[in-house]
């Protein structure tokens, strides 16, 4: 790894991000619906006291005390009631209030306001918090700022419907480390497979890598990660350290090892590619990655099994749950139903690791003009990635393997082997698409494996084993 060079960094000015609205409370709305709540209970004989109200900024919980003997779970029973009653779409009941006596009711809030990524940022709790590697969330029911170290995750996963909130919290998330971070303490590598969310950051001094737009070299960069994660490793033991914390502390070393943050939007793509050599890279880097200070934040437009599989859960703890369809997909994030009463834009369940259950939040709201005002202005730093490991060097060298597929060599020698090439074959073989087949095929033809199509017959087979291997294709 290259001696990082000293250079220096100016964070982002705050006046590139835009000022918050205040908006005040409306008491009358208020209080009709606290009557209405108390009435339509007292209609099937549930008589109630509202013991305490937290104005959030979409939504309203009302705290709510049953007289003695009143069964929890006929209130629960009563939400279309409910509904009908306060003329809202959807309202959510909380039973009980962790850490409390009592059972919360929440409405949507009619004068709702948006939470700001600047709010956030210019806030006492994010200023003085003590780690660099941190994500800015947003505001939970009661108005609490909440700040999260994505170091004690350690790896986040992501879920919601198309337009749920999940692109913008992954900018609040990469504003925030812009924000509190060197270059050279916290890194970020961004696969976005569809290229419309993550492009905009391309040219920041935190990526290890240019955004990755290809789901071949995702699963490439992946494979990276392990191989620096195991260097790190390396080092580790060398210096008789434990994990990358007690490494940058000593005074042995000639220089500080950044923490990595992968961010991938969306998994769905690469899932449907190449399921199991994606799923056997994610889960092999999140079980062994945290002491190396390497770490996932990973989102999902479609939270089903076949997606979001149980490994991946397993390791996985802390969860983000935005809108979803179905209280089937909200237990696929959550493993409990939820997600699909949320309001949308922004509003979202955080289930973080070691909590029993997880809080509603309101998410901080970042544009793309703020975006491209922020990037503009660290590009013209020109900083350059301070950071570039040998072990990405090496990959750059690799005679174009780093773009080659992981079954090409398999594939090589399956074509040698039966004297013919087609994609079919590759597809029946290796139980891949169509799309991936003819990939393979064509990286075989750019090697000299195989010859050009003709037609609908299968293409000629150019090399024997031998001159495979001569060639170092395998």
């Amino acid at each position: 790894m290259e001696k990082m060079k000293e250079r220096k960094y100016h964070f982002p000015p705050i006046n590139l991000l835009v000022k918050a609205e205040v908006n005040s409370v409306d008491r009358e709305y208020l209080l009709k619906t606290a009557a209405v709540i108390k009435q339509t209970l007292a209609g099937f004989g549930i008589r109630i006291k509202i013991t305490g109200l937290n104005i959030g900024t979409l939504l309203i919980r009302y705290e709510i005390v049953p007289e003695m003997g009143t069964r929890v779970s006929s209130i629960m029973s009563r939400a279309d009631d409910l509904k009908v009653a306060l003329g809202t779409a959807d309202i959510r009941i909380e039973a009980p209030i962790p850490g409390k006596a009592a059972i919360g009711i929440e409405v949507a809030n009619n004068l709702s306001t948006i939470v700001t990524i600047r709010e956030m940022i210019e806030s006492k709790e994010f200023k003085e918090f003590p780690s660099n590697f941190v994500c800015a969330v947003g505001k939970d029911s009661l108005g609490n700022r909440v700040v999260v170290d994505l170091a004690k995750m350690p790896n986040l996963l992501i879920g919601g419907t198309t337009g749920s909130g999940k692109t913008v919290l992954i900018s609040s998330l990469i504003m925030s480390i812009l924000y509190k971070a060197h270059p050279n303490d916290v890194k970020m590598i961004m696969i976005d497979t569809k290229g419309v969310s993550l492009n905009i950051y391309n040219g920041i001094p935190h990526l290890i890598f240019p955004v990755i737009t290809d789901a071949r070299k995702a699963l490439s960069v992946l494979q990276w990660a392990i191989a620096e994660m195991q260097d790190r490793y390396n080092r580790f033991a060398e210096y008789g350290m434990r994990d990358l914390k007690g490494y940058n502390y000593s005074d042995r070393i000639q220089y500080k090892l950044p923490q990595i943050l992968i961010i991938i939007d969306d998994l769905s793509d690469l899932m449907t590619l190449y399921k199991t050599e994606a799923e056997e890279l994610i889960i092999r880097i999140a079980q062994l990655s945290r002491a190396a200070g390497i770490h996932f934040v990973i989102a999902t437009q479609r939270p089903s099994t076949d997606v979001v599989t149980g490994l991946i859960k397993a390791n996985i703890p802390s969860r983000i749950a935005f809108s979803v369809f179905s209280a089937i997909d909200s237990r696929v994030i959550l493993d409990e139903k939820g997600a699909e009463k949320l309001l949308g834009n922004g509003d979202m369940l955080f289930k973080q690791q070691g909590y029993i259950r997880p809080i509603r939040i309101q998410g901080a709201y970042i544009s793309d003009s703020e975006i491209t005002g922020v990037v503009s202005f660290l590009i013209n730093q020109s900083l350059g990635n301070v950071y570039k490991p040998d072990i990405a060097q090496k990959k750059e060298k690799e005679n174009n393997n780093f773009e080659r597929d992981t079954y090409f060599e398999e594939a090589g020698k399956l074509v040698i082997e039966k004297d013919k090439a087609s994609i079919g074959m590759l597809q029946r073989h290796f139980k891949i698409g169509f799309n991936r087949a003819s990939q393979i095929m064509d990286e075989l033809c750019e090697a000299g494996v195989v010859g050009e199509e003709d037609g609908t017959k299968p293409r000629s087979v150019l090399m024997s084993i031998e001159q495979f291997k001569r060639q170092n294709l395998i």
